[in-house]
């Protein structure tokens, strides 16, 4: 069994920070834990815009609180985020995320992410098996 608490995580490496400031995010289970996802607990700041694309994975998004919207690069859609909702990056959308108010996000990827990933100029990470 592994537990892990959220305020001591972000005393740890568990917390990585957006070069840029736009948010940070706590890893609280990773790859390496055993299981096929990964788990984080992320904080997009007020007034941002960060720009997401993950070619490579699987993310389901629940917003616990803070306001704010995702617009589909592909379609210029644009759906208000909120405490109680969940958007499912299925189609692996290319996406915009800002935060009118800061939110505060609990995130599953699939495959679970290491830890160490860093988004490329075109918003995505690494697949897995890629050495970059």
């Amino acid at each position: 069994m592994i537990v892990r608490n959220l305020e001591e995580a972000r005393k740890t490496d568990r917390l990585v920070k957006a070069e840029n400031g736009n948010w940070d995010s706590t890893r609280l289970s990773l790859a390496d834990d055993g299981g096929k996802c990964s788990f984080h607990i992320t904080r997009i700041f007020e007034g941002t815009e960060t720009h997401i694309h993950y070619k490579n994975h699987f993310e389901a998004v629940y917003c616990i609180e803070g306001e704010g919207e995702v617009e589909t690069l592909a379609d210029g859609k644009i759906w208000p985020i909120k405490p109680g909702d969940i958007y499912i990056l299925d189609q692996h959308d290319d996406h915009l995320l800002r935060a009118s108010k800061t939110m505060h996000l609990a995130c599953v990827f699939t495959p679970g992410l290491t830890g160490n990933e860093v988004h490329r100029e075109d918003g995505s990470y690494a697949a897995p098996d890629e050495n970059s």
